[in-house]
């Protein structure tokens, strides 16, 4: 039916090998596209990077990998730090080689840092989280736009926030959908708001049984770019609406506080914050790791020192100090003050 695009990583357990021995098995690997991800915070050295490749190789029982990304890249200083270590004549070396066909990055993180690191490569493709929920947060629209116009294919994830925006909609939403015209799943719908987009390259869709399968080949093979009418984006407006009930924080994301003189992520802070409560708490704290904890300076909100310069920018006149109190208060507990002292030991 045309699907071949496979996307793993080194960090999924098994994933790589149970992939390789199935198109080993089948004799599929010249079918298909195969994306894997190095996991740049174990990288010290070139020598532990080659490696590492060689395993991931092994794995996959092939002699390249079509799709190469760095693994959650978060910022232009990590990737300077892997550039001092020579990452760029690696790379160059691998595609002499053939080893490595396409480079490119996955991100979770602002607008503003996903445009500085695709200024900073000469890169293949990129991969980010973005859905109807997501569009003015993450890369957001405007990061998407920004990487298409340079002519870099974008790869979507989370297109149903791991499956949140259909099977975890509050009752108010599911109506919406409901009644709508014409009749289509919650599934449909999100899938839709991406293949209308013609910045889009590929949507990786998570899928857990062949009905899955199906309807997304469907919605695929049926969409074309620039059909959604008003009524339907009428329809998103009205959705997000209702999902947004559970917000504690009313930011948008619109990045006028930034950037903060002691270096809070403060609309990345808000909305791991909100996630906690419109999704659940153990998705928002791995993401607030991802987005702020992970980086290599920390952008977390207990860097905050109350100088309140954030406030005279807000075009939605928020109480920004006491509102990152209350997301310290939730965020940054004894779970993570352990989880980042072991992430910043290990890595």
């Amino acid at each position: 039916m045309g699907v071949n695009y496979f996307d793993t990583a080194y960090i999924y357990p098994g994933s790589e090998a149970a992939l390789g021995k199935i198109l080993a098995d089948n004799g599929w690997r010249d079918k298909v596209y195969i994306a894997s991800k190095m996991p740049h915070m174990k990288i010290k050295s070139m020598e532990g990077l080659e490696k590492l490749f060689r395993e991931q190789l092994e794995r996959l029982r092939t002699d390249h990998i079509d799709n190469y990304l760095m693994h959650m890249l978060p910022d232009v200083q990590i990737w300077d730090k892997l550039c001092s270590l020579g990452i760029r004549e690696w790379i160059r070396e691998k595609k002499e080689k053939g080893q490595i066909r396409h480079i490119g990055f996955s991100y979770h993180g602002n607008t503003e840092n996903f445009i500085r690191l695709l200024d900073a490569y000469d890169w293949d493709f990129c991969q980010v989280q973005y859905n109807y929920m997501d569009e003015h947060s993450q890369a957001g629209r405007k990061g998407v736009r920004y990487a298409a116009a340079k002519g870099i294919p974008v790869i979507i994830m989370e297109p149903l926030r791991g499956g949140r925006l259909v099977n975890n909609l509050p009752p108010k939403a599911e109506k919406l959908f409901e009644r709508a015209t014409p009749r289509r799943s919650p599934a449909e719908w999100g899938l839709r708001w991406l293949w209308d987009q013609q910045e889009v390259s590929v949507v990786l869709s998570g899928m857990n049984s062949m009905d899955m399968v199906r309807e997304n080949i469907r919605i695929a093979g049926a969409v074309r770019a620039g059909e959604l009418t008003p009524e339907d984006r009428k329809l998103y407006r009205r959705v997000r609406k209702a999902i947004n009930e559970k917000i504690k924080v009313a930011c948008t994301g619109c990045g006028y506080c930034q950037p903060c003189p002691y270096g809070v992520d403060i609309p990345g802070a808000f909305r791991c914050y909100n996630v906690s409560y419109t999704d659940n708490w153990f998705t928002a704290m791995r993401e607030y790791f991802m987005c702020t904890t992970l980086r290599a300076k920390p952008t977390n909100a207990s860097l905050c020192r109350k100088c309140g310069r954030c406030e005279k920018h807000c075009p939605q006149s928020i109480p920004i100090r006491k509102e990152l109190e209350r997301v310290i208060k939730r965020m940054e507990g004894p779970v993570y003050k352990v989880g980042s002292r072991i992430i910043r030991k290990r890595f």
